[in-house]
């Protein structure tokens, strides 16, 4: 008898996933497969944090199917070599999976799309991870936004409580009926994190746009690892918002607005996206780097920003912008370093996002800060954390004779970057 695969990738959950609701619909038993991809394996820590979270997550799946008699199918390999096995194996009729944009996951997807159509078998792709996707939010004119408020603003009138409607799976499903055995983080390759995924909380939105940029208040929902690895549905969420939450709205906005830069101009994701700063010429300081690196440039809010997130992988957003501003002004140090640094210790790191926050510090993006706009980190205490809370959590000797010098002064450092942009930008 055929069956059909339901392929889990950045949606990890039951209720209210779009790919897996059409495959139990189509009437044939699915068998769900989660892939543990050696091609992004193979570039973290055996300790990475993000890897525990997803096995985690994994295990949940796994219990919720043993409920209706099925259970997860988790392989480790490429994707192409795993479902060339699995095509041998069994006879499908359909593999169905929910879509990711970002440009790897568009190469692999069309490379198992090719190998399904050589098997004669359909592969099925659904909007799960956003409201709106890459072509439903365009100018009048066909063209892809690229700048925030107009595409907010479009968002928001073609938007309908339709568009978050959610759905559960149907109260007879029709999972495949075998159990496979479910692997520890050792059988694949990797060991528990110390550092943990905190559990969302949206019972304080209200307060949300007031608060949001005082990092010592700890008032950010900590939704984002659970909407990047889709743990939570967006149309759950999004339906449970009132008009006076518009500001947390807005940030789930940029996100999309992010995710369809990155859809319709993949260069960004190693150039800028304005070619005009193509010519900055970088100081790329390695020594400057590993300071920023460990919160050690003699600025509270940037050291106490870079500490929290080696230590939780968390970092409040107004702090993100001081330290990238800091980076790519004060030391001079290309953006692409510190997105890369991000990607290594966020754990809700998205490239969309991660790129073009870190485009929007430089200077260099498509909706960006003008590059003449220069953080000052110490003014940056005074509003947002002016009895140094937070700066003292994570940097206890601040304003004590053991805490370092500052490595760079603000003034020249902001002179220096002027100079340096408009020099690149002239070139």
């Amino acid at each position: 008898m055929k069956i059909n695969i339901f392929w889990f990738r950045r949606d990890l959950r039951l209720f209210d996933n779009k790919g897996l609701n059409a495959a139990l619909e189509a009437g044939k038993p699915v068998l769900c497969l989660f892939i543990f991809d050696d091609s992004i394996l193979k570039e973290l820590p055996e300790d990475d944090a993000r890897v525990t979270f997803i096995h985690q997550q994994l295990a949940k799946v796994n219990d919720q199917l043993k409920k209706h008699g099925s259970s997860l199918l988790v392989k480790k390999g490429t994707p192409s070599d795993v479902w060339a096995e699995l095509m041998e194996e069994h006879e499908l009729e359909a593999i169905y999976t929910n879509k990711d944009y970002e440009p790897y996951a568009r190469r692999r997807d069309g490379k198992i799309r090719d190998l399904a159509e050589d098997k004669g078998v359909e592969f099925k792709r659904f909007k799960d991870q956003v409201i709106f996707e890459e072509k439903e939010v365009l100018k009048d004119d066909g063209n892809p936004y690229t700048v925030y408020t107009p595409y907010k603003n479009k968002w928001l009138s073609i938007y309908t409580k339709k568009d978050s409607e959610v759905s559960d799976i149907p109260k007879k499903p029709s999972f495949f009926e075998k159990e496979f055995e479910f692997p520890s983080l050792e059988d694949i390759g990797f060991k528990k994190s110390e550092i943990e995924v905190k559990d969302y909380d949206l019972s304080d939105l209200e307060k949300y746009g007031a608060v949001r940029n005082f990092p010592a208040k700890d008032a950010t929902s900590y939704l984002s690892p659970h909407l990047r690895f889709g743990t939570v549905s967006i149309r759950n969420i999004i339906s449970g918002l009132f008009k006076s939450e518009q500001k947390f709205m807005n940030e789930l906005i940029w996100r999309e607005f992010f995710m369809q830069i990155l859809y319709h101009f993949p260069i960004v994701v190693d150039h800028n996206f304005r070619s005009k700063y193509d010519g900055i010429q970088w100081r790329n300081n390695e020594e400057e780097f590993e300071k920023w690196k460990k919160g050690k440039t003699g600025y509270g809010m940037v050291d106490a920003g870079m500490r929290e997130l080696n230590a939780t992988g968390y970092m409040h957003n107004r702090v993100r912008m001081v330290v990238a501003s800091f980076l790519c002004k004060h030391l001079l140090i290309d953006w692409k370093w510190g997105e890369a640094y991000f990607a290594q210790k966020l754990l809700d790191y998205e490239l969309s996002s991660n790129n073009g926050n870190w485009q929007w510090a430089a200077g260099t993006g498509c909706d960006a800060a003008p590059y003449f706009r220069v953080f000052n980190p110490m003014t940056q205490i005074e509003k947002f954390d002016k009895k140094h809370e937070y700066i003292k959590k994570w940097v206890p000797e601040f304003g004590t004779d053991k805490y370092i010098d500052p490595m760079v002064d603000h003034k020249e450092a902001r002179q220096r970057a002027l100079d340096t942009y408009k020099e690149g930008i002239d070139s």
